[in-house]
């Protein structure tokens, strides 16, 4: 594909015109390479100043910052470009032209299980030794790859696709387009147990899991449902690998959360919210809309709307950033009490 073709599709997939490009010779495109690593014939992009030394090595065809410092350095060498706010969202979208994901035939495998109960839609592709027990509901064009298991009760959506080695518990619910990968386990059994004289006496999980529209669970992800009513999973919300969602959470529309965070029971978050690597949350902690915890974060209050925090416990990011700074200098500070303290005949009692 000529670089001024891809141009013209791009701004029809996007819905705007580009008016900041240079064609140069105008190469054809065949593929996708990181900006280290692209050459001539290849399509990458530049998100920030950071990796703006690649632009004078490269060969490829440029998607850049709108920035006048990185459009002439880009121009000077003469590559192909084309500038705009958002690099790596219109590099997301060209990649739809060079790659299309394995997405197997409709039809059912010989060795799959389906009750015959079972609704299935059309054009659905059922996987090798996928098991669909009573009533369960499957959607038009949903893909369920090999050993995916689906419990009594539970409902996916159309488009949906779940990859190898899922588990879809009783009377879960999966809106339309979801993306479920390997290992994830979704209305699992919450961990409900109440202690008594004789032990732990097992409190049977009677809720459900619901996932909303274009939700995607990572690889080993669990997603627990809970003793009475519904963890939930709001529209476009995105989940990284290995993530737990405690039973009775409710996540709303668009968050994301990183690999290994894990929420306890009844966590709640609002529109927007950002979970980087290896947060934790405990019980019932609230999230304002477009609330952000950084790596590492442990959560044992309510977070504001809008509030970044960090540290564990978790403070507000800037008083955090300036713990740490005091936090780097106690080894000099130390030094410098005892000279003190040396110096006014003073002990440490």
């Amino acid at each position: 594909m000529k670089f001024s073709e891809l141009l013209k599709q791009l701004e029809n997939l996007s819905d705007r015109t580009f008016d900041r490009f240079d064609l140069a010779d105008d190469p054809d495109l065949v593929t996708i390479a990181p900006i280290a690593e692209a050459q001539a014939g290849q399509l990458t992009y530049l998100e920030g100043d950071k990796f703006a030394d690649f632009l004078d090595s490269t060969t490829a065809a440029v998607i850049l910052p709108d920035r006048p410092a990185l459009v002439a350095q880009a121009s000077d060498r003469g590559l192909p470009w084309v500038a705009v706010r958002d690099p790596k969202a219109l590099f997301a979208l060209a990649v739809r032209f060079f790659y299309q994901p394995f997405k197997p035939k409709p039809g059912i495998h010989p060795t799959a299980w389906i009750d015959p109960s079972v609704q299935l839609g059309q054009d659905v592709s059922i996987g090798p030794h996928v098991a669909i027990y009573e009533n369960a509901i499957i959607g038009d064009r949903v893909c369920l790859m090999a050993n995916v298991t689906v419990y009594a009760g539970a409902e996916i959506g159309a488009d949906s696709w779940l990859h190898a080695n899922c588990v879809i518990h009783e009377r879960s619910i999966l809106g339309r387009h979801c993306i479920i990968h390997s290992g994830a386990a979704i209305g699992d059994e919450g961990f409900g147990f109440v202690p008594t004289s004789q032990g732990w006496l097992k409190l049977d999980q009677t809720g459900r899991v619901v996932l909303e529209d274009h939700v995607d669970v990572g690889v080993n992800g669990a997603i627990d449902r809970p003793a009475m009513g519904e963890t939930r999973i709001g529209r476009g919300t995105k989940l990284d690998n290995m993530v737990h969602i405690g039973h009775g959470c409710k996540l709303g529309e668009g968050c994301v959360v990183a690999a290994q965070v894990a929420m306890a029971g009844g966590v709640e978050l609002g529109n927007g919210v950002i979970l980087a690597g290896q947060v934790g949350i405990t019980n019932n902690v609230k999230l304002g809309d477009r609330a952000i915890a950084s790596s590492g974060s442990g959560l044992h209050s309510d977070v504001p709307p809008g509030e970044t925090v960090s540290g564990y416990p978790a403070i507000p990011n800037r008083e955090w950033l300036k713990s740490a700074a005091v936090y780097r200098r106690l080894p000099e500070l130390s030094k410098r009490l005892k000279r003190i303290q040396k110096h006014l005949n003073l002990t440490d009692n």
